[in-house]
């Protein structure tokens, strides 16, 4: 096999798989309640192991390890318990502001390259693909800001609303960092192969949950 083809084949399964997880996330979320608990319960749960076994193959076992595991668990926990009990207008806000981090960092980091981050850890990841990630994900919280007062004034709290965004950015690649330091550590590729052409579920929440942990707070200490 060519490796034209193994990337078209590998593209048609990661993309089906995409299709398969957002159909299941959207409906568990449309029917909220249980069914939205006990979704973020079982993403969790297996985040967790997937966490767990990572500690467990870089740092082997012992007092330290165990230690690590407890905080990892207290990690994936709270964004966990966050993403369980954000309102839904909130929880969209925080998936939209998390895809337009990856979305802006993907293509401006391919758009206009240079220096990277920490290229040991993860060798694309650029400067310049963060303050893309961050810019356009600050543009998509003064958006949600501006739909949901319903009129385009500039004001401080559009601003701090752009602000909020931009470092709830900098939070997603910070645990985009965290999960392929752990990964490089461990000396594997993925989390796990338990989804096709993605990896594990800590693969894919791997930004999303610091961001969900530093949500719930902001929310809550909003007037």
């Amino acid at each position: 096999m060519s490796d034209t083809v193994a990337k078209k084949s590998d593209l048609g399964v990661r993309t089906l798989s995409a299709i398969v997880m957002l159909a299941v996330a959207g409906t568990a979320l449309w029917l909220g309640g249980w069914a939205w608990y006990l979704f973020v319960a079982l993403v969790a749960g297996v985040c967790f192991f997937e966490l767990a076994r990572l500690v467990r193959k870089a740092f082997g076992r012992g007092v330290g390890p165990t230690l690590g595991v407890l905080a990892g668990a207290a990690y994936v926990g709270g964004a966990g318990y966050a993403l369980a009990n954000l309102p839904v207008a909130v929880l969209l806000g925080v998936i939209a502001v998390v895809i337009a981090t990856d979305t802006g960092a993907y293509f401006s980091g391919r758009a206009i390259g240079g220096p990277k981050i920490a290229p040991r850890i993860s060798p694309s990841k650029t400067w310049a693909g963060l303050i893309g990630g961050a810019t356009l994900a600050g543009a998509v919280s003064a958006g949600f800001f501006i739909y949901n007062t319903g009129e385009f004034v500039l004001r401080p709290m559009l601003f701090i609303a752009f602000a909020i965004g931009a470092v709830l950015a900098v939070l997603a690649q910070a645990g985009d960092f965290f999960e392929s330091w752990l990964k490089r550590r461990a000396g594997v590729k993925d989390s796990s192969n338990l989804i096709p052409g993605h990896g594990g579920v800590f693969d894919r929440v791997d930004g999303m949950l610091p961001v969900a942990l530093a949500s719930l707070p902001l929310w809550m200490m909003h007037p």
